[in-house]
Order: structure tokens, then C-alpha cells, then sequence
């Protein structure tokens, strides 16, 4: 069995199952990835809920995992060279996952890089600037008497979301037949923006047919169903 008690996190968030990938997490966009791409692959994991209504992410035990204080992060008990692997940024565990399951990138070199490429168009593109509209239409920022940030990245939106759209016309998921890590990267954040942050009007979602069919598609899915309450909020 495992020996996990050299990681601090694991004296808050005790793992219950020290074989299996412990997961620490919450089901934000960012978290969904994650706990998607674990139910989809069907490796055995631990999901551990870190509540930021009590500031989990800034204790001293989650920031010895993640010291930018971010979910999700994951450890994995049995990682390269039988090693426990600690790793944060859920890009990166998407492709760690990837290559570890041997599921959803493309094994030819050519094939494996245009999916990355895809996965850094969201976390690059997509995640932030679909969250800052999240910021300023349905938070803090919609009290602004400035309208010009929301403006900006309402108009930015836009364009990312017809990029995407282009790319899905003719095509069943983002690399084409296949459906990969640039999918479970990006649909959870299309998802969040029309959901969570209310925003569909507002960047005229109408527009971009080829995006709403297949986030219908992906949102049918059993293991996107299960990883959008996994961790369970309680």
C-alpha cells in the first residue's frame, strides 16, 4: 500500500484510499476537466472537496501541493517510476492522465500536438476570458458604471467562440471523429458561461450553432454527468 504521509495535504484531507489517484477539487470549470477526465479514463481515484467558502485553498496543506492556491490539483500515488507524483494546472493533468490511461490524444506525434494545441486555445484563450465575463455580468464587476471591460471581453468572447465554431462545422468533436482532452478541456467552460455565468444573450450564443450541438453532446455523456458533481458539494 502506498505511503502518503510525506505530502501535508493528506493530513487534512485524509486519503481513504492511498492506491488511488487522490483528487482535490471543486466543480468549477477548471475542476470538471479533471473529474472528467478521471471518470472517463476509469482509472481509480479519491476525490477530496476543497471548500473555498472556508479558504481551503489557502491552507498551509493545500498550498504544499498548489502553491498558486488554484484547484484542481491531483496526487497519484503511483506515478512515473512507481513515485508518487504531486501536480497542479489541469491542463497538465489532462495530459498526464492522457498518457497515463493512453486515452483521448492521439498516439501519432502530428495528431497528439494539434490536441495540445487545442487544449492551450482554451486555457490560454477560453477560460480566462469566458471567467472575466462571468466577473463582470453576473459578480462584482457588474456594478461597474464602466462598461468597457465587459464590452472587451464580451467582444473577445465572440471571436473565440467563432473560432471554435469553425473548427466544429463539419466535425463531431474538436480533432474530428475523435473525442479527446481538447474537448474535456473546453466544453465545461462553454457550459459555465451560458449556465453559471448567464451570459448566453449577451455574447449572442444564437451564433455559434456548431458549439451549442456539441456541448449537447458532451453534457450526455455519463462520465461528464458524473464529473459535474464529483467532488460532491454536500
Amino acid at each position: 500500500m502506498p505511503d502518503l504521509s510525506a505530502f501535508p495535504i493528506t493530513r487534512k484531507w485524509p486519503a481513504q484510499h492511498p492506491d488511488r489517484i487522490q483528487l482535490y477539487s471543486l466543480p468549477t470549470p477548471n475542476g470538471v476537466k479533471v473529474s472528467t477526465m478521471l471518470e472517463e479514463t476509469g482509472l481509480p481515484y479519491e476525490p477530496h472537496l476543497v471548500r473555498f467558502d472556508a479558504n481551503d485553498q489557502l491552507s498551509p496543506e493545500f498550498l504544499s501541493l498548489n502553491p498558486n492556491n488554484k484547484i484542481p490539483a491531483i496526487l497519484d500515488p503511483n506515478g512515473p517510476g512507481g513515485k508518487p507524483l504531486p501536480l497542479f494546472e489541469s491542463g497538465a493533468i489532462l495530459l498526464y492522465l492522457a498518457d497515463k490511461s493512453g486515452k483521448f490524444i492521439p498516439a501519432d506525434p502530428a495528431g497528439r500536438y494539434e490536441t495540445i494545441q487545442w487544449l492551450m486555445f482554451q486555457m490560454g484563450g477560453i477560460g480566462p476570458m469566458f471567467g472575466q465575463v462571468g466577473f463582470f455580468n453576473r459578480f462584482a464587476g457588474k456594478d461597474y458604471e464602466d462598461k468597457r471591460p465587459l464590452k472587451r471581453y464580451v467582444e473577445e468572447s465572440r471571436r473565440l467562440l467563432n473560432v471554435l465554431n469553425d473548427r466544429l462545422a463539419g466535425r463531431a468533436w474538436i480533432m474530428g471523429d475523435a473525442y479527446t482532452i481538447a474537448d474535456i478541456a473546453t466544453f465545461p467552460w462553454v457550459r459555465n458561461l451560458l449556465g453559471f455565468y448567464e451570459a448566453g444573450d449577451l455574447v449572442g450564443i444564437q451564433d455559434f450553432p456548431h458549439v451549442t450541438r456539441v456541448l449537447d453532446v458532451f453534457l450526455k455523456r455519463p462520465a461528464v454527468v458524473k464529473g459535474l458533481d464529483t467532488p460532491h458539494r454536500g
